[in-house]
């Protein structure tokens, strides 16, 4: 969850005024903040960017008629931010992400006008490679990933810090290849995902363990409650209890090495030794050269694309600071409580507007 103050954390709960800003950065370098009559960002762990937004402007003037116009979708991005009026003057603003401009356009004599933009990962993604690249010469994931980064965007900072370095093998990539899938494929190695995220910065990062992890909010119905609506349904159907992660790289001149991760919880549903059976994922690739890389691949993969026996999806107040990823607790009217992980959230930059969460990992919290 992005930091946030204890007193904006408790005003969630309650009645307060809340404040958003969209702003603007042109390619000249100007910043001014947008009148704005609506938006919504939303940040979804599934998709290539991490994050969406579509914004709603009054203003006709500003649909851009020639390249130069203030926005463009040549280069142009917009800031936006939710935050909390704390009173006596003070306010606490948090961001919903960095956006390119994607697209704008509208009625251009009474607008209003709608753009839409997409987090930084876009910038790497649409950076296709134009000559077979290569790791050679970075032989650990984080020079590997900082080397594929800054080919492409030397200013955009990255944040490794919890990243547990490990060698990863060499790796060419052809001619189109994406450079966003590229630099996914390296941070695998270590058993960790890369996305912006909302200051956009670049993220390296274990995805968090919903049993090991404090939960960052709570939701909950009754007094003081913030939940306003709960949806549960069970499946199966895409779920996997296992994952075989295999390398071979004849460029490190390493011979191939695997390894298998499951379910070992006896207490899971999913459990590989249970009536669920087994239902294993395969994932391959040359970045893998040793035992240890194959397992912690496996690993984040197996936490990343496991589905619980339950799932929920959940309407509640409003809290800007939430992450995909981020761990909370679900306190339903019946008294159970559990822990989920979210998978994804859209919010709304206008009071009373859409906040809703798509969990995983539902577990009971005993």
């Amino acid at each position: 969850m992005y930091p946030i103050s204890d007193q904006a954390l408790s005003l969630l709960s309650e009645s307060h005024r809340v404040l958003s800003e969209v702003e603007l950065h042109t390619t000249d370098g100007r910043v001014q903040l947008l009148d704005h009559i609506s938006g919504s960002v939303t940040a979804d762990r599934g998709s290539a960017c991490r994050r969406t937004c579509s914004v709603v402007i009054p203003d006709p003037a500003l649909i851009p008629r020639t390249e130069l116009d203030r926005i463009s979708v040549y280069g142009a991005y917009v800031v936006l931010r939710r935050g909390i009026d704390l009173g006596s003057g003070q306010r606490e603003m948090i961001p919903l992400g960095q956006f390119r401009i994607d697209d704008i356009g509208g009625d251009i004599h009474a607008g209003p006008v709608t753009l839409n933009g997409k987090s930084f990962e876009a910038y790497l993604s649409d950076d296709k490679f134009t000559a077979p690249t290569s790791t050679r010469g970075y032989s650990m994931v984080s020079t590997a990933i900082s080397y594929l980064v800054s080919s492409s965007m030397p200013s955009l900072v990255m944040d490794t810090t919890r990243l547990v370095d490990t060698a990863c093998g060499v790796t060419t990539w052809d001619i189109e290849g994406d450079r966003l899938e590229a630099i996914r494929e390296v941070a695998r190695a270590a058993g960790c995902e890369a996305y912006c995220n909302a200051d956009g910065t670049l993220v390296v990062a274990p995805l968090p363990d919903p049993l090991l992890t404090t939960p960052v909010w709570e939701i909950r119905t009754g007094d003081r409650g913030n939940m306003i609506k709960a949806e549960r349904s069970m499946s199966s159907q895409g779920v996997y209890n296992g994952v075989s992660a295999r390398g071979e790289n004849t460029e490190s001149d390493s011979g191939p090495v695997s390894a298998l991760v499951v379910d070992d919880d006896p207490s899971s549903p999913t459990y590989w030794g249970g009536p669920f059976g087994h239902r294993p994922k395969f994932i391959s690739s040359s970045t893998l050269t040793t035992t240890g890389a194959c397992t912690a691949a496996a690993t984040y993969e197996l936490a990343a694309s496991r589905r619980p026996n339950a799932t929920a999806d959940l309407s509640a107040l409003p809290n800007p600071a939430l992450e995909p990823g981020d761990v909370i607790r679900a306190v339903y009217k019946d008294g159970t409580r559990e822990l989920h992980q979210v998978q994804s959230l859209t919010i709304s930059l206008e009071p009373g507007g859409e906040f809703s969460l798509s969990l995983i990992g539902s577990k009971e919290d005993a």
